[in-house]
Formats: C-alpha cells, sequence, structure tokens
C-alpha cells in the first residue's frame, strides 16, 4: 500500500449473528455469538508489502455500543457492493478504520482466526496481514476469514473482500454521512456479483474491460433448506442496456450429478436445489454465460467455484472392530505394543475430521489400572508401567475411543473398538528340579531301557523354547553309558541306557545331571543351584550266556581219518564270576553227523570217515555248531562254530570223457578229443595217461591213442574201413597221485559213412543205428502215404465249406427232426389261442430276390415262382370215415408244398374252440357206433400208430 494513502483496519465488534456450521448458536443474554455480516468490503491500494497490516480485529478497540447494536457517533454506514462499509472516526482529523462487526458475548479468550488464502494470513491478536508482497491484478481479492472458539469448538465464517481503491483524482472526496461516490446509491444490493464491470474515467473515455475473479462460494452440507436456497446473484451491466439471459454449465449443472444447482436465466439468482454432502463431492467448478435474447455471447464465461463447507457429521470408524498386539513379559514402559487406526469421513483439515483417541478401559486392572497410554493422535499404544508378568496376567483387553472434534467429548462423535494384548512369555523363570535325588536300576547287558525319570518345574510358557529343558550329565559317566532324553510332553527327562553295562565291572553309577532351557535366560536372570540333581543307578546282575573265546574256530587234517579220532577241546567260558555254574556242550549242527562232542569237557571226536569230496563240503572247509549251556536260574546258552578244513589225498580215480562219440568209417583228418575228470585236486590230478588195454586183441587192431597235453587225447582209427555201427572201445586212464590211481573206462563209438566234408550222412547215422535199407525204405513210404492223407482232408474240409455257403439250409440236413417227439394232442382256447401269424414263417410277396437266385436247391421256408398246390377242402358235416381220407391228402400236399414252413414249425389242419365251422369230434369216442372199421389206420405209418392202436384195434404200447 502506497505511502499517504492511510492504513484501513476492519474490527470485529461484539454485535450480530451468523449462522454457523454446527447449527443455530445457543442465545447467551441479549446477544448471539458471530459475525454481524457474512460478506465485508474495504477498498486498498493496488500494491501491498510483506507483512503489511491490512485488517485488525481487536475486539478491545470496539466501542462498548457495538454490543448493544447502537450505532457509534462518529460512526458513518456505507453501502457497499455486497455489504457494509463501516467508518470509524476516534477523533477530529484522525484516519479512517474500517472495521467489520464480531460478538463472542465471552470476549477474547479463547478465540482463534484462520483464513483460507495463502497470501493472507490472521494474527491470534487478529490482525490481518500479507504473507508476501502483493500486485492485485484484478479489482478486488476475496477470502474466508473463519473465528473459532477454543473451548467449545464452534465456528463462524465471513468474506471478506478487498477492492482496489482508485486514485484521488478520480474519485471526489465525500462527506460525512454521505455515501461515497466511489460506491454510489446504483450499486446491486449485498447479494449480487458482478463479474463483467465497465467503468468510465473523469474524462469520459472507456477503460479497458476486465473480468472480475469471483472468491468461491462456501455452502454448508446438509442444510436443512428450504429448497430451491438462494447461493448468489450474478450480473452484467450490460443488463441496464438489453435483455440478457444467464446459464451455468459444469458438473452439478448440466453434468451429472444433474441439476443441483440451478439459476434463474433472467435474474441472474443462483440456487442449491438439494442438501449438499461433502464426503460425497466436496467442491463443483461452474461456468457462468450472459447471452442475450438471440443467444449471441455478450459477455465471457466466468468461473464459478462452489465449496461444500464439511458438518461434522461422520463418526471416527476403526479399520478393525479388534485389534490384536503383544508386548514381552518385564518391557520397560515405553515399549511399543501395537497401532489402532480410525478414520473419519469428515474433512481432515478442520476439527471435524480430526480424531484423537483415548483408552477408556483396561482388564484386569492388575497389577496397575493404567498399564498401558495410547498416543491421542497416532493411534499408538505403548507401555506405561513396569510390572508385566505373563505368569500373572497373559492379557489384557484395553478399550480404545476415537473421537471427532480433536477429541472433545461434549461436542465430537466417537466410536470404540477392543485392542486385545498378549503378554508373551521371556525366559525369566529356570527349570529346577522337583526333587535334590533321584534313583534307579538298569540290568546289565541291556541298551535303550529308561532307568529313571527327572520331573522339573517350570512357570514359563508350555511346550515354548523358554519351558522345553535339555539334560546334560555333568559327572559320574566316564565311558557314557548313560544319555537323558527329554519327553516332549511331559517335559521330563528320562535317563536312558545307551551302552551295556557289566555287573562284574561297574555294580552303581552315581551321576550328576543339570537341566536348563533350550532358549537362554533372559537378561539379568540367574541360574539357581535347584538346577542340578543327583542319580544313582543300581546295576541288576543277570545270568550271562557262556560264550566261545575262539569263534569261529578253524582246524586243518587230512581227509580219511579213521573214526574215534579226537580233532580238538572246543570249550566255552562262563562269564559270570560271582556264580558257581557248569557248563555243558551239545550239537546244534553236524549236517553229516561225522562229529561227536564231550558233553562236560568239549572234546570233539569223529564219529564217522571224513570225506573232502562230500557234498557237505563247501571250499574244501566243514562247519559243524555246538552249544554250551548252563546251568544257571533261568539258564543261558551260547554257540560256537568249528571249521574243519580238510586236505586231500588221492583217493579218487579218474573218470573217462566224454562217455560217447562218432567217427567216420574211413580214416579222415577227424579224431576223438577224449579227456579225464577226477574228484580229487591238484596234485591228486593231471597229467593224466591214456592208454588201450592189450585184451581184447581187436582193440588195439582197430584203434590208437594219440596223446596231445598232459589232460587230453586223441582216439583215431588204426585200419583203412570200419563197418557202421556201435563199438565199445576201453581205454585206461592213470592220475598223477601218490600212489597214482587207474580206471579203465568205455566210451561208446559210433562210425558211420561220412560225406566230402567228414560228416556223418543221415542214412549213414540211421545204419549207424542198426537199420538196414529195406527198413529206411518203408519208414519213407509211410512218410508219403500219410502226407497224401493230410492233403485229401484238407481238399475234402474246403469243399464241403464252399457247399455250406452255398445252401445254407434253416436245419443241418442231418439233424431230421422227424425223429424227434411231436405232440399232437394239446388243445388250447380254439380260434382266439391260436391266433398266429404264419406269414412270418412264409416267402415274402416279393419275389425280385428269389427270382435273382441262381438255380439250384431253394430253403424250404421260400416261397416258390409257380402256382401253389390246394389243400383239400373238408366237407361242411364230416363224416368219421372221411378223417382217413381228409389227412392223408392234406399230408400229401403238405409234402408236395415248396411254400409249407419246416417239419418243426406249426401246421394247421382245422380250427377248434367257438366260433369254429367244424363239427363235433365226439363221435370218436367208445359211443360211436361200432360198425366202424379203423384198421385202415394202421397203414398210415408210425406217426398214427397211437391212433391206430386207439381204434383199429391194436394193441397198445
Amino acid at each position: 500500500m502506497t505511502a499517504g494513502s492511510g492504513v484501513l483496519l476492519v474490527l470485529l465488534s461484539l454485535s450480530g449473528a451468523l449462522r454457523a456450521h454446527n447449527g443455530d448458536l445457543t442465545a447467551r443474554e441479549t446477544c448471539k455469538a458471530g459475525f454481524s455480516e457474512e460478506d465485508y468490503t474495504a477498498l486498498i491500494s493496488e500494491n501491498i508489502l510483506e507483512g503489511e497490516k491490512l485488517l485488525k480485529a481487536r475486539l478491545q478497540d470496539l466501542p462498548h455500543e457495538a454490543c448493544s447494536g447502537e450505532k457509534h457517533p462518529n460512526e458513518e454506514v456505507v453501502r457497499g457492493a455486497t455489504g457494509r462499509w463501516l467508518e470509524y472516526h476516534p477523533q477530529p482529523g484522525g484516519k479512517r478504520r474500517l472495521f467489520v462487526s464480531f460478538s463472542s458475548c465471552l470476549g477474547t479468550k479463547g478465540t482463534q482466526y484462520e483464513t483460507n488464502s495463502v497470501d493472507f494470513k490472521v494474527r491470534a491478536d487478529g490482525t490481518v496481514f500479507a504473507t508476501r508482497e502483493l500486485r492485485i491484478p484484478s479489482e478486488q481479492v476475496a477470502f474466508t476469514v473463519t473465528a473459532w472458539d477454543g473451548q467449545t469448538a464452534k465456528r463462524w465464517d465471513a468474506v471478506v473482500r478487498l477492492l482496489v481503491a482508485q486514485p484521488s483524482s478520480a474519485r471526489p472526496a465525500h462527506k460525512k454521512g454521505k455515501p461515497s461516490a466511489g460506491l454510489d446509491a446504483s450499486q446491486p444490493p449485498n447479494d449480487t456479483l458482478l463479474p463483467w464491470p465497465q467503468h468510465q474515467n473523469a474524462n469520459g473515455l472507456r477503460r479497458q474491460k476486465r473480468d472480475w475473479v469471483i472468491p468461491p462460494i462456501n455452502v454448508p452440507e446438509n442444510s436443512r433448506g428450504p429448497f430451491p436456497q438462494q447461493l448468489v446473484r450474478i450480473r452484467s451491466d450490460k443488463d441496464n442496456d438489453i435483455p440478457i439471459r444467464y446459464s451455468i454449465t459444469g458438473v452439478g449443472a448440466d453434468q451429472p450429478p444433474m441439476e443441483v444447482f440451478s439459476i434463474d436465466s433472467m435474474s441472474g439468482r443462483m440456487y442449491v436445489t438439494r442438501p449438499m454432502d461433502r464426503e460425497d463431492r466436496a467442491s463443483y467448478h461452474l461456468r457462468a454465460h450472459a447471452v442475450d435474447m438471440n443467444g449471441n455471447k455478450v459477455e465471457n464465461p466466468i468461473d464459478l467455484y462452489i465449496y461444500v463447507i464439511d458438518m461434522n457429521d461422520n463418526r471416527p470408524e476403526f479399520v478393525n472392530q479388534v485389534y490384536n498386539g503383544s508386548v514381552d513379559e518385564g518391557s520397560k514402559p515405553g515399549t511399543y505394543v501395537m497401532t489402532v487406526t480410525a478414520n473419519d469421513a469428515d474433512d481432515s483439515t478442520t476439527a471435524n475430521g480430526m480424531v484423537r483417541y483415548r483408552i477408556v478401559t483396561q482388564t484386569p486392572q492388575s497389577p496397575s489400572q493404567n498399564m498401558f497410554t495410547i498416543n491421542s493422535e497416532t493411534g499408538d499404544i505403548v507401555t506405561v508401567a513396569a510390572g508385566l508378568d505373563r505368569e500373572k496376567v497373559q492379557q489384557y483387553t484395553v478399550i480404545v475411543q476415537a473421537t471427532d472434534m480433536e477429541g472433545n467429548l461434549n461436542y465430537g462423535l466417537s466410536n470404540t473398538a477392543t485392542a486385545i494384548i498378549s503378554v508373551t512369555d521371556v525366559n525369566d523363570n529356570p527349570p529346577e528340579f522337583t526333587t535334590s535325588t533321584y534313583a534307579g536300576e538298569v540290568p546289565e547287558n541291556q541298551v535303550e531301557v529308561v532307568v529313571a525319570n527327572l520331573t522339573v518345574m517350570d512357570r514359563d510358557q508350555p511346550h515354548s523354547p523358554n519351558w522345553n529343558a535339555f539334560y546334560r550329565i555333568i559327572s559320574g559317566d566316564p565311558s557314557g553309558h548313560f544319555s537323558i532324553r527329554t519327553d516332549p510332553v511331559t517335559n521330563e527327562g528320562m535317563v536312558t541306557v545307551v551302552k551295556a553295562v557289566d555287573y562284574e565291572l561297574n555294580r552303581a553309577f552315581m551321576l550328576t545331571v543339570m537341566v536348563s532351557n533350550q532358549a537362554p535366560l533372559a537378561s539379568g536372570i540367574q541360574m539357581s543351584f535347584q538346577s542340578t540333581a543327583g542319580v544313582t543307578i543300581s546295576v541288576v546282575d543277570i545270568n550271562e550266556a557262556p560264550y566261545f573265546p575262539s569263534n569261529h574256530k578253524l582246524i586243518r587234517l587230512e581227509e580219511g581219518v579213521p573214526t574215534g579220532t579226537v580233532l580238538t577241546t572246543f570249550s566255552a567260558v562262563d562269564p559270570d564270576r560271582f556264580m558257581q555254574q557248569a557248563v555243558r556242550y551239545s550239537k546244534l549242527s553236524d549236517p553229516a553227523n561225522w562229529l561227536h562232542i564231550n558233553a562236560t569237557n568239549g572234546q570233539i571226536t569223529t564219529a564217522a570217515v571224513l570225506d573232502r569230496e562230500s557234498l557237505y563240503i563247501k571250499n574244501n572247509v566243514y562247519e559243524a555248531t555246538f552249544l554250551a549251556a548252563d546251568n544257571g536260574i533261568p539258564p543261558a546258552s551260547g554257540t560256537g562254530t568249528l571249521q574243519i578244513y580238510l586236505i586231500d589225498i588221492n583217493d579218487n580215480a579218474p573218470e573217462l570223457l566224454p562217455k560217447e562219440a562218432q567217427i567216420c568209417e574211413k580214416p579222415s583228418l577227424n579224431a576223438i578229443n577224449i579227456t579225464a575228470a577226477d574228484a580229487d585236486v591238484d596234485p591228486n590230478i593231471g597229467p593224466y595217461v591214456f592208454e588201450l588195454p592189450f585184451a581184447p586183441a581187436a582193440v588195439r587192431k582197430n584203434w590208437t591213442i594219440t596223446r596231445l597235453n598232459g589232460d587230453y587225447a586223441q582216439l583215431s582209427l588204426r585200419i583203412l574201413y570200419l563197418e557202421a555201427g556201435m563199438y565199445d572201445v576201453p581205454i585206461i586212464v592213470t592220475d598223477s597221485g601218490n600212489p597214482p590211481l587207474s580206471n579203465t573206462s568205455v566210451i561208446k563209438v559210433k562210425v558211420c559213412p561220412c560225406d566230402e566234408n567228414g560228416d556223418c550222412t543221415t542214412v549213414g547215422a540211421v545204419a549207424a543205428a542198426g537199420l538196414g535199407t529195406s527198413a529206411i525204405v518203408a519208414i519213407l513210404i509211410c512218410v508219403v502215404i500219410l502226407l497224401t492223407m493230410v492233403l485229401l482232408f484238407v481238399v475234402w474240409m474246403k469243399r464241403r465249406e464252399k457247399e455250406r455257403h452255398t445252401k445254407q439250409l434253416l436245419i443241418d440236413p442231418e439233424d431230421d427232426v422227424r425223429d424227434n417227439i411231436l405232440k399232437y394232442d394239446e388243445e388250447g382256447g380254439g380260434e382266439e389261442d391260436q391266433d398266429y401269424d404264419l406269414s412270418q414263417l412264409q416267402q415274402p410277396e416279393s419275389m425280385e430276390h428269389v427270382l435273382s437266385k441262381a438255380p439250384g436247391v431253394r430253403r424250404v421256408d421260400e416261397r416258390p415262382v409257380g402256382a401253389e398246390p390246394q389243400y383239400p377242402v373238408r366237407p361242411v358235416v364230416p363224416h368219421p370215415g372221411d378223417i382217413g381220407d381228409f389227412i392223408t391228402e392234406g399230408l400229401r400236399a403238405a409234402d408236395n408244398d415248396p411254400t409249407a414252413p419246416p417239419y418243426d414249425s406249426l401246421l394247421v389242419f382245422d380250427y377248434e374252440g367257438s366260433g369254429s365251422t367244424a363239427g363235433s369230434v365226439s363221435s370218436l369216442n367208445s359211443s360211436s357206433s361200432e360198425d366202424q372199421d379203423y384198421d385202415y389206420l394202421n397203414d398210415w405209418g408210425p406217426r398214427f400208430k397211437k391212433l391206430a392202436d386207439m381204434y383199429g384195434g391194436g394193441e397198445e404200447d
């Protein structure tokens, strides 16, 4: 603001009232708290310095009469564009001060001010100042001043408009008590905005038009109406010359949500048509348009910003209704536990959405009723007192309340949630043995048996690392015979034998054991002396089995030792030195039954000759098992194995191999390779000596042996030709044992004719086997005959198969159904019972498939092409003598009728029963005339034999 222009101060006085955000205010005596007007205007310079005081809102500077609503003598009322201008002259010749009256009815204590502008702020004393150096770009600046009571949390708003003052030369000085020249009586009423002003300077020239910046329009949410409710009036100064139509566009007008705002197109009055909800939409951006009656634009569109003023209509809502947290026992005060969070849908920048937390109750209230506290702004719950002990209190239930209006319980809305705080266990209790000494006993030579159970007490949380016990032996077991395992269910220590103990070496053990937890103790907790205990374990002597010191025992001797030879003494030792017991021996396994053992001293002798070549010998070793048993209670026994290695002697003569061979009848390059097999082993086997005996003389005359090496020789013919046949050739074989053994073996040699390759021919092989030429020819003839028969049978089967495909009968011709039993004496219910469809057994009427068949035998169930034979017609009045003729003629016609069904098909000769035209056959009974002769029935064949016997006088079968 330029120097010399004066300082304009707006003073807030104690008069008037304003509609507050929270509804109607409570009347306090004769005044109502609030601004006297909703909209105030003041003139300022175009340039503003940083920190320059623009307005003053100090209650103590106001005259006392303002509270009663009376006008001060020095006060001059000037009507402004949207409100009242109040000019106050404290003394003649003093500077003017412009103020806006405000009444709190309680004084200035606790009243605070703020604005919604970043360029203008209000100090605690009510002074409005510029936060930076400004140059007002337009002809007015508008912002909202908010006054709120810190005690009641009520708020009031008023709009302050700062108009750029015209130079003093352009505005004549006004006189006291008269309206200012700059604002004449033609100004619009206090609810009218002039967004499109036009002015003339002193010379009558029209200055360049500049659009106004319309300040935001504030609309409280949840207004009760009545609706539509007027917000503001928009006017153009051209409406004095031409009719103008006003309209608004944007979200809330012509865009969804539709018709929230409306405007009177002629007067420019803008309305809100329904209650607003800031949580649904906090602001609207509209554009105001002015056009003439032809729709031509008169003014540029002006932006209108409508802000929905928040009201406290939403309670805080916790994110979770139940919160779960934990804290270690023994935690120090100030330890963080958990965070609870509540959200308020109201404006978080105002007290309506500012949530504060507090703890309502704590259960249980031990060891203190205030174990926890909560940060009122963040919702962090921390410990506030010491003494958390899980062994006393395992869980706390805390009711947390969230209240908006910055926690004001009188005006704020609240909600609650439950915070469950679990006290987690720490290892602050060392395990302690329930007794200082334990006792147990263990049988000797046993392992994996529990000899003692150690019990401990631990107050920490069961089945956690702070409770799980770990046992170890400190002393008393240098050889490691015992270990201690923990029972996972009972936490007991089970002293277990892991290495067998010997009563003869240790009769008792004195162990010292120690117990600790799986997890280390908490800081500051010391291990108590009760964490160690003594364990006494007694060893119980039991009868131990005798044992053989050398097991398996091995001895060596030659085979063939005589019966009764003493081999060795196989004795056992009884480990029970403190028991006087006798040991007796017996055989447990002797496969060949070659041995005998003395029951008292364990001396072993032979019961038979030991043969190395026996089947019971494996790798020259014979095994026998013996039992040593004491006479203790209960008796105990042990086993021992004796191994006898038998040394070979030359007691087996060699055998010639092979036993059979064949050779050509004429000498050639082929010969018979021979060798020998000996059950003995080296050196009682080869090299072998092969030779022919001197008798009979034909052997050496016909055969000769040639030595190949120590184990093989060749047998061949000595003469030029030997007749084919089987020959037994004896050969003497001698081994190299000491003394050597010989054996005469016979080899069967088959001499046969051979081909050019030196192989026996087939005929020759047969001849060599003893068959002559005639026998061979007979065998060949039999083979040819057999092959011929097989061939003829195959041809016959194929021909029969072909005939079967050519003539396929319904029945097999060999299966003559005439040989079967036929019953003719069954009678049904007459014509109704014999309503058969005989056409199914006949050839269909269509003859195409019949005519198309090749000539030949037709099926008996096919209808022939020619004329059908005529069956005889039975007289209407039957005579007993006509039955034979009728039946004979019917049979002859049926036999000659190719259309008749097969033998086993239904043949209908006549109809009987109800509705039948046939007469009664009662004339055939015995009461008929005896003159009738039925002997001719005997000539009808075997089918009518029964009828002939009944009526022809024949004998019954």
